[in-house]
């Protein structure tokens, strides 16, 4: 699920006015390692917290439905997960790095919520949106400036991303073939007799003209 995510962040990170630009999008750690390698402007989108949003996880199951639309398996709900992505700009020039990111801004506060049409894979197949926080209030209980000085780097302006994307629960269960008939309901004799011949499965229609009937006569 996270790769399929970060597919859907390259395409967003590098669209906009950055279509067919020499700008490359990478998911490395920047560490100082990393800096001195890059020779080339990037967008840096690194990965620094995954956890559950509790407040989305639900109970029960889901219904797997067949090109027929008939119930074929049953799962649980999916989880619900924050992907926090520390978006950055690295080009020779803080001016360049501030128009990078003014450039990334304008293609992501557009995309508030992403469409099941526009995921790929497994992530598409549960048929749910994603939304998509940019620049928001951060929540998350590691800071920026704790996450630079982890990563070993001066502090860099960036952009605090998180995409609230379902992950699949598994196992899958089989479900039962389709109800085509009614119940049914056998009548025995008062003294617990199986019923004769003549009496066989009465359907719940069948039980109710016969009642119907009875009172009619009295």
């Amino acid at each position: 699920m996270i790769h399929e995510v970060d597919e859907v962040l390259k395409g967003l990170l590098g669209g906009g006015a950055l279509t067919g630009s020499d700008i490359d999008v990478s998911f490395e750690a920047p560490t100082r390692d990393w800096a001195a390698r890059r020779n080339a402007p990037v967008v840096n989108a690194y990965l620094y917290d995954i956890r559950e949003d509790v407040s989305r996880r639900q109970r029960g199951q889901v219904a797997v439905r067949d090109e027929r639309n008939v119930v074929t398996k049953r799962r649980q709900p999916p989880r619900w997960f924050r992907l926090s992505y520390l978006v950055t700009a690295w080009t020779k020039t803080p001016q360049d790095e501030h128009r990078l990111l003014s450039a990334v801004l304008a293609n992501l506060l557009p995309r508030e919520l992403l469409s099941a049409e526009e995921l790929p894979g497994s992530l598409g197949a549960l048929g749910l949106s994603v939304p998509v926080n940019v620049a928001g209030v951060q929540t998350e209980s590691r800071s920026l400036a704790e996450i630079w000085s982890a990563l070993g780097g001066e502090l860099k302006p960036s952009l605090d991303l998180v995409i609230t994307a379902p992950f699949p629960a598994y196992p899958e269960y089989d479900a039962g073939p389709p109800v085509t008939e009614g119940a049914a309901v056998r009548v025995r004799g008062m003294d617990g007799d199986p019923p004769g011949d003549g009496e066989r499965a009465h359907r719940p229609h069948q039980v109710a003209a016969a009642r119907a009937a009875r009172e009619d006569r009295r």
